[in-house]
């Protein structure tokens, strides 16, 4: 990493605003409700979703508790990616018996075995 550059230049304000806009419509909400909800206007929300705007750290951490999401889910995709699949495991999981959880816990266990056996170079 070439650290002479500004930290704006490694920050892809765009990509931020355009996981926001999808967090948020998965949420059901309309930018004006986001915006409310951060006590920001309907204005900068627009700004920030579409990276016209830099994002402050409180607004960051205040549109990422609002959506109920992290804030580094915010900052990357593999994040979000990572995050959506522990929550639909979790939805599985909780509607388990314990039998059944054991036995998921078996398949999930050999899955992985075999992904790692099959995964090396």
């Amino acid at each position: 990493m070439n650290y002479t550059q500004s930290s704006d230049e490694r920050m892809d304000y765009y990509q931020i605003g355009q996981r926001i806009r999808r967090c948020r419509n998965a949420k059901g909400l309309s930018q004006e409700q986001l915006a409310e909800r951060v006590w920001i206007s309907q204005t900068h929300m627009s700004h920030i979703e579409t990276g016209n705007t830099r994002l402050s750290l409180p607004v960051l951490v205040d549109i990422a508790r609002v959506l109920e999401v992290s804030t580094d889910d915010l900052l990357s995709d593999r994040a979000i990616e990572a995050g959506a699949a522990c929550h639909e495991i979790n939805e599985v999981i909780g509607s388990c018996t314990p039998k059944q959880l054991r036995i998921l816990s078996d398949i999930l266990k050999a899955s992985k075995m075999a992904l790692d056996k099959f995964d090396t170079p």
